[in-house]
């Protein structure tokens, strides 16, 4: 019995050992949908060069913003609601804070959540999310 507990927990052990795991960040970026208010669109930001360059409005690019798999932006009824979808993919909560940001009717609140997750060797980080840049990569006619 005990050469098979031993022989158990160094198989375990071993294969800890060749599971490299790393912890990579995301943050999401939220801002009212026009005049809905209950409403947010979601942009993420890996870290890429010019991944919150902002439009006129002072809101996040168009190409950051998260879309479905026909190219259709993603609306979330909050910010917790855009948590849970990433939540669904193996994303954590890690800090959060809001800028507002003025805008000619008042101010605009835009929503900065940081998200991590922890990744083995080769797996693909952005599994399950696809932005509006990504899909016209996909797409050009479209």
């Amino acid at each position: 019995m005990k050469k098979i507990f031993v022989v158990v927990l160094a198989t375990l052990f071993c294969g800890s050992v060749f599971a490299q795991t790393q912890k990579t960040y995301c943050q999401i970026v939220g801002t009212a949908k026009g005049l809905k208010q209950n409403q947010v669109t979601v942009a993420i930001d890996f870290g890429q060069e010019d991944a919150m360059r902002k439009n006129a409005l002072g809101g996040s690019a168009l190409r950051n913003r998260l879309v479905d798999e026909n190219g259709k932006p993603m609306l979330f009824n909050s910010m917790v609601d855009a948590m849970n979808f990433m939540a669904s993919l193996g994303w954590k909560f890690e800090a959060a804070y809001v800028i507002s940001e003025p805008t000619m009717g008042g101010a605009q609140h835009v929503y900065h959540w940081l998200l991590s997750k922890d990744i083995v060797e080769g797996e693909n980080a952005v599994k399950g999310l696809q932005t509006q840049g990504d899909y016209k990569k996909q797409n050009p006619m479209q």
